[in-house]
């Protein structure tokens, strides 16, 4: 076996390779900032006022991404997360300046509303439930009201039963039957969340979200949690977290022919961070190594905060 692994070979018998095109670098609009605002819990990681979009944008494509996953944090809060599919939000104004400045940047826009709603919940409430019915009209208008504004590609990460067939209808009957949809469609209630709620002030005022997202013992589940959303029309299907759920990944990977994305979130970004910050670990290393492991388990995206600082390595 060692043969094949000498210095000079071993380029050639690579299995698996990252490319920058298959990478998401997910960014942070805050309309309450009026100059990039550093997330402690996420080093390196900044909210963006949207005078910096275009900036942003810019440095994106330099560092040769194709994508970005936009989330946003509005001046204002409600019950009816107004905010999320507001003709003028933070999220529609970002998509309109970055798409001016570099058209060739796909926008992806995360469809949901708990950076929106004053008690941190995706959607609308029933007592202290998620009203699923009522929440599907409220993605069905955030959904819309970003495809107007210039998305590229929609991406609902609520989880609510049924939220592709909604969001699909919605899009096609208001002329937008080519904007395609990455569903959230196996996403996890996982602890490694954290440090995104400081970065998208996205945290509860009660309870927790168990309810609507998948409980981390269910492998079968969320086979059939994807399965779902392909046959209600998903374009694209999504793992979230990944690298604490591989096996899942692999699972819905041999599970379908669509493409399969791969959120690497927060938690895991920021361990890698502070391990490296410590001097533990080699950074850039794991970095690269963990991204090689999503894609090795069958991602064929990879979203991750990492995403400009491993493409800037990338040949």
């Amino acid at each position: 076996m060692r043969r094949l692994r000498q210095n000079i070979l071993q380029p050639m018998f690579k299995e698996t390779r990252l490319v920058k095109d298959e990478l998401i670098m997910p960014l942070f609009f805050d309309e309450n900032a009026v100059k990039p605002v550093p997330i402690a819990s996420m080093p390196g990681q900044f909210r963006h006022p949207l005078s910096c979009a275009e900036e942003v944008a810019e440095e994106m494509k330099a560092a040769g991404l194709r994508a970005v996953l936009l989330f946003g944090i509005p001046k204002c809060k409600d019950t009816e997360a107004s905010g999320a599919f507001a003709e003028n939000g933070i999220v529609q104004e970002a998509t309109r300046r970055i798409k001016a400045a570099v058209p060739d940047l796909i926008v992806i826009t995360d469809t949901c509303a708990c950076e929106y709603t004053s008690h941190g919940h995706c959607g609308i409430l029933c007592g202290k439930e998620l009203d699923n019915d009522a929440s599907l009209l409220l993605m069905e208008k955030i959904a819309v009201s970003q495809a107007a504004a210039g998305a590229d590609m929609v991406a609902p990460s609520c989880m609510l039963d049924g939220q592709v067939t909604a969001i699909r209808e919605a899009l096609d009957e208001a002329g937008f039957s080519n904007t395609p949809i990455m569903s959230y469609s196996t996403k996890f209630a996982s602890a490694l969340y954290g440090p995104f709620r400081e970065a998208a002030d996205s945290g509860f005022s009660f309870g927790d979200r168990t309810s609507y997202q998948m409980s981390p013992a269910n492998r079968r589940e969320a086979i059939r949690e994807s399965y779902l959303d392909e046959m209600e029309g998903a374009d694209i299907l999504m793992v979230k977290p990944a690298g604490f759920y591989l096996d899942i990944l692999r699972d819905v990977r041999e599970s379908t022919d669509l493409p399969v994305a791969a959120y690497q979130v927060s938690g895991e970004y920021s361990m890698i961070k502070a391990a490296g910050m410590n001097g533990w670990i080699d950074e850039k290393k794991i970095m690269m190594e963990s991204l090689l492991a999503i894609k090795r388990a069958g991602a064929d995206l990879i979203i991750t905060y990492f995403a400009k600082e491993a493409a800037e390595m990338l040949p």
